[in-house]
């Protein structure tokens, strides 16, 4: 398998997107190009990449960032959200991520439902509130299938902090296309309080591509804290995940997401331990799980 990275694994460097409606105050230190001179001096194979890394989607800037990574020798796959709730930079219709996501190279546009949950969350899958959503996001998928076929681009619908499987599920169902699967994350379905290695199990074989993230859980006086670290030091099974990807998809990619907390550290610091929990996590995948 390739071993690529989500440009959001350098968040804290200015990559990827903002999130939890905290916007990076610190200054840029890293961009696209320079993120590809990194991947492969560290031994990646590609890049998951948003709006945010390509600073412009206009034609010139995509066919640059293509090229590039074509003289880098990097696969691309890009990642779009439909309503994104922290960082509208990444919000596209359809019609626009598959488009842009050509103009890239890419074979893959992964794509956030963002969909708005009600509450009480632990009774909400599959409430009416979302299948009106999912309906219309099926919907809105039917009617770019020509597109997809004429681009050869697939759209893969990630469960996303707000998206239970089944829900993923039920709309690459109700689609019911070649071109139209799922992004497996491998730890976003805590968010909905759902088992992640039972969402692992149930996405991969409909996965065109995944994300690859590990997160910790901590106990506090509150009850617990459930935050990012570097692949194989949280509370993430990666190696079953790993070996579910190799026995039910058809998957041959796997992209590293570190999801690094600047907590109460300053840029200097946070960025050092997002950069060593990056390294880390590239590791871990080659001398450990022999990717």
């Amino acid at each position: 398998m390739l071993l690529g990275l989500h440009t959001y694994s350098f968040h804290l460097h200015g990559m990827g997107q903002n999130w939890g409606g905290h916007t990076l105050s610190w200054p840029r230190v890293m961009d696209i190009f320079k993120l590809m001179d990194w991947a492969v001096d560290n031994g990646l194979d590609g890049l998951h990449i948003t709006a945010v890394d390509c600073e412009s989607t206009d034609a010139a800037q995509l066919t640059k960032i293509k090229d590039a990574a074509k003289d880098h020798g990097l696969y691309l796959e890009y990642n779009f959200s439909l309503d994104e709730e922290f960082d509208p930079r990444l919000t596209h219709t359809l019609e626009q991520g598959i488009k842009i996501a050509h103009a890239l190279g890419t074979d893959i546009g992964k794509v956030s439902l963002d969909l708005r949950r009600p509450r009480p969350l632990c009774a909400s899958r599959h409430h009416p509130d979302i299948m009106k959503q999912l309906i219309h996001i099926a919907k809105l998928t039917q009617k770019v299938v020509p597109l997809l076929e004429n681009t050869g681009v697939k759209l893969a619908f990630e469960n996303h902090t707000e998206s239970f499987a089944s829900e993923i599920l039920w709309l690459l169902d109700e689609v019911n296309h070649a071109s139209v699967g799922a992004c497996v994350d491998t730890v976003n379905s805590v968010m909905v309080l759902e088992d992640p290695m039972t969402a692992i199990e149930n996405l991969a074989p409909r996965s065109f591509t995944n994300h690859f993230c590990d997160h910790r859980i901590e106990r506090d006086q509150f009850g617990c804290k459930f935050t990012g670290v570097a692949c194989g030091d949280g509370d993430i099974d990666l190696k079953k995940a790993l070996q579910i990807f190799k026995e039910t998809s058809s998957m041959n990619r796997i992209n590293i997401e570190v999801e690094w907390d600047a907590g109460d550290d300053g840029p200097e610091t946070a960025r050092k331990k997002e950069y060593e929990a990056v390294v880390k996590s590239i590791q871990y995948c080659r001398n450990v799980l022999n990717i």
